[in-house]
């Protein structure tokens, strides 16, 4: 093996498989020419590969000079190993003729000249022959009498109709194994002390006597209930009355039977397993147990691993259409053979559940490569414990609660589902095939052409009424997540066990949340970065490709349709940090919450998740302060204050951008003003542009963002363009002085911009569209005053009066007084007639 593989590769290259591989390397990198011509570092790598195979060829005749070396030294080690082997050979040979010396030297002296046993030692071999069949015939007569009892108990249950016969003979049999193993003492061997196979084997011949005394009965039982259509639907009271006292003698000859057991301590009424229970029920069961296996074991078509509902079904239409019968007929039974603690319901419930154990263990490893077959059967799973706690099933009044002493002490009914949820490999396939299926839903949701398209109607009610979320218009692709997210919440709420709610929460949702997080701020970032100074100032810097409009990133971050994107990714926020704050106060994450804080297995594991709040531990309060979704709430929150924050500097940069041709003295054909202004002031045409460009805008926001943000958004735009104005038209404006009639333009042109505003947010009440104007409207009208008011004005402002009576008195002068007494006072001086 090892040479044919040297000589593989002592074998040349093939140079035509390597030029043939390069050629498809090149063609699938290149497909044309154009795109070989248009990469610039081809040729630098054609060059960086010419000189590796210069490399390449000195390595290789710097190897054939060692690789004779090592061939010359291989063979000379060669040489020397085969010496000493044949060393090593001569020395064994002589080594097996001093074996054979020293076999001769121990032969027996007691043996004949012959080589034959001698008398005596044939006598020693016979003598130890006879102890060890002494032995095994002990061993047989127990075995045979352990037998032989056996047998007899049986039989004497096969002949009599009361079982009380054949325990007397079932009791000598256990006291007789009970004498055998006290008798027998455990044998050392070399693994250490170790249990007789006898005594093995008597446990095992007294288990299965009891186990065949009450295979008789049981057959008795079942043969009575064969006449009441036992296992369909039983009408009792339409079955003749010789049937019925022929089926509840049987039945309390079981249930006599199970009494005595329990006197006896037999081992499945002492310490019962999922497949043991109260007697006459558990034969009941079987015949329920051959129509599942015949249905659901072999190769009919009723047995599909895609159909698990059609099993389950079955078994909970057993356990639903036999309640009547068990609660009236059966339970009467129990409770008058001394079960009052049985309930005949649950107790026949429990005893189909193996059927049902049995089937999952066998078909679920053959459902771990398809993971959509593995999730429809746990999620079939988890209906089947929820119908089944519906009906009113527990362990409670079961054979598994008798004895314990309190309905406390019970362990609480986990569910089939925990047969599959609670196998580590199982429940982590379902889960990654969960967080597979999830995001590639994710994945079609972002990438659909209508993802960021902003939806016609908002989602404000769940399927029960209850609103979920504020009057945001979302984006398509926000309400497409939430309902993503809500639905996967639907998928894995039915977990009994918090752990794998946590699990899921963890490994599922909240990826899903954090990439949508990230998408949306990466749109920010590259909003950000193609309106940037930079990026506009250097041409080229951004291809045609990466724009998507030619070379103007401008044109994707200007205008409305630059807002637009803004207002997108603040809407998409908005509603999903809405939608989160709703999921927190469920009851469903509450619990999740509460008990996240009380476990620390929980919290360590949350604890590594950096979207989740630091859990705080177990507290005196019962619920916890905050929501588990709080930290993405705040994270999608601050996501939105940057949107806004950039809807307000495009808005503000644009605006302010159009007013510069305004006050930097270039102008055009002047243009009306609005009405009631007067007729000998006009504004400049300059001036339209700016003031259309921010009624768009306005328009465009109160259109598509709840009121509440609108306002916010409004406010600060209107407060920095105010300021902007002021100090570029009032404060700033140089040596030049105002004129009264210059004032009063002034006035017009401010009062045209709150006029716009007025008309672009009705919706909004007329005293909050000014309030942010107010300052601008108080500089308007105190450069534009004349006569008596310009004089009261300035003696006001410039007098000894205290600030509150000069407040009063710009209010009744100018009707605001939003400007404080030096800021008032720099307007003022800007008036060439100012004192």
């Amino acid at each position: 093996m090892a040479s044919s593989h040297i000589q593989a590769l002592l074998q040349p290259t093939i140079a035509s498989s390597s030029q043939r591989k390069t050629v498809e390397n090149i063609n699938a990198a290149y497909p044309t020419f154009d795109s070989l011509e248009a990469d610039v570092d081809f040729g630098h790598e054609l060059e960086q590969e010419r000189q590796r195979i210069e490399e390449l060829r000195t390595k290789l005749i710097h190897s054939h000079t060692n690789l004779r070396s090592v061939i010359a030294q291989t063979r000379s080690s060669a040489q020397d190993h085969l010496h000493t082997a044949q060393e090593l050979s001569l020395l064994r040979h002589s080594l097996a003729d001093e074996l054979s010396f020293l076999s001769t030297e121990l032969v027996s002296s007691m043996s004949g000249p012959d080589g034959k046993p001698t008398l005596l030692e044939e006598i020693e071999t016979m003598h130890r022959s006879l102890k060890e069949l002494e032995s095994v015939k002990g061993y047989v007569q127990v075995i045979e009498r352990a037998l032989q009892m056996s047998e007899a108990a049986v039989t004497q249950a096969s002949q009599s109709k009361s079982p009380m016969s054949a325990v007397p003979h079932y009791e000598n049999l256990a006291n007789f194994v009970t004498r055998i193993l006290d008798s027998v003492t455990s044998v050392e061997d070399a693994s250490g002390q170790q249990k007789l196979h006898l005594a093995t084997f008597l446990e095992g011949v007294k288990s299965k006597t009891w186990h065949d005394i009450k295979a008789v009965f049981t057959s008795s039982l079942l043969a009575s209930a064969e006449k009441l259509q036992w296992p369909s639907e039983v009408t009792y009271a339409s079955t003749s009355v010789e049937d019925r006292k022929s089926f509840e003698a049987a039945f309390s000859e079981l249930l006599k039977l199970q009494t005595e057991g329990t006197k006896l301590k037999v081992a499945d009424i002492v310490s019962p397993t999922e497949r043991d229970g109260l007697y006459p029920i558990q034969a009941l069961v079987q015949p329920i147990a051959l129509r599942f296996k015949y249905h659901f074991e072999g190769t009919r078509q009723t047995n599909r691993l895609d159909k698990p509902e059609w099993y389950f079904a079955h078994v909970l239409n057993a356990a639903h259409e036999h309640r009547g019968f068990m609660d009236s007929i059966v339970q009467r039974l129990i409770s008058a053979a001394g079960f009052q603690s049985i309930n005949a319901w649950r107790e026949f419930t429990r005893l189909l559940f193996p059927l049902l154990t049995r089937k999952l263990r066998k078909t679920v490893p053959a459902l771990i490569p398809h993971p959509p077959v593995l999730a429809h059967t746990i999620y079939q799973t988890l209906a089947f414990d929820t119908g089944i706690r519906d009906e009113g099933f527990q362990i409670v009044g079961t054979s598994l609660s008798a004895g314990t002493g309190s309905d406390d002490n019970v362990q609480k009914w986990e569910g089939l589902s925990e047969i599959i949820l609670g196998q580590k490999e199982w429940f982590d396939a379902w889960m990654e095939g969960e967080r597979t299926f999830a995001m590639d839903q994710y994945m079609d949701i972002i990438s659909a052409s209508d993802a960021w398209l902003i939806a016609d109607e908002n989602d404000t009610e769940d399927e029960e009424g209850h609103v979920t979320v504020t009057d945001i218009k979302p984006t398509i692709s926000a309400r497409r997540v939430k309902a993503l997210v809500e639905q996967i919440t639907d998928r894995y709420s039915p977990l009994p066990q918090f752990t794998h709610r946590t699990k899921f929460l963890i490994n599922v949702q909240l990826p899903i949340l954090e990439s949508y997080h990230a998408r949306i701020s990466s749109s920010l970032d590259a909003f950000e970065t193609l309106s940037s100074s930079f990026m506009r100032a250097v041409p080229g810097a951004l291809s045609s490709d990466v724009t998507g409009r030619g070379n103007d990133p401008k044109r994707l971050t200007s205008g409305v349709e630059g807002v637009q994107r803004l207002c997108k990714a603040l809407i998409s926020a908005a509603y999903l940090a809405a939608a989160m704050e709703a999921w927190g106060e469920d009851v469903f994450f509450l619990e999740l919450w509460a008990e996240i804080n009380r476990k620390a297995s929980l919290r360590a594991r949350v604890e590594s998740a950096a979207s989740l709040p630091d859990p705080k531990g177990p507290t005196d309060e019962e619920v916890p302060e905050g929501t588990i979704f709080e930290e993405l709430v705040i994270q999608y929150g601050t996501l939105g204050e940057r949107a806004e924050d950039l809807i307000v500097q495009s808005v503000c940069g644009e605006v302010e951008q159009g007013f510069k041709a305004h006050y930097s003295g270039a102008s055009s054909q002047p243009a009306p003003t609005e009405p009631g202004a007067a007729d000998d002031i006009v504004v400049s045409a300059t001036l339209l542009g700016p003031i259309a460009l921010l009624s768009a805008h306005l328009t465009f926001l109160q259109n598509t963002l709840p009121q509440k943000t609108v306002a916010t958004i409004y406010r600060r735009v209107a407060s920095r363009l105010a300021l902007h104005i002021i100090q570029r038209q009032v404060t700033y404006r140089g040596r030049t002085r105002l004129t009264a009639q210059q004032g009063k333009l002034i006035l017009a042109e401010f009062e045209l911009w709150v006029e716009t505003c007025r008309q672009a947010l009705l919706r909004m009440p007329a005293a909050r569209t000014e309030a942010p104007w107010r300052s601008l409207l108080q500089t308007g009208r105190i450069v534009a005053a004349d006569g008596e008011r310009w004089k009261d004005i300035v003696e006001a402002t410039f007098g000894t009066d205290q600030d509150l009576d000069w407040e009063q008195k710009m209010v009744q002068l100018v009707g605001f007084s939003e400007l404080s007494r030096d800021e008032a006072g720099q307007v003022t001086r800007t008036r060439a007639d100012a004192e």
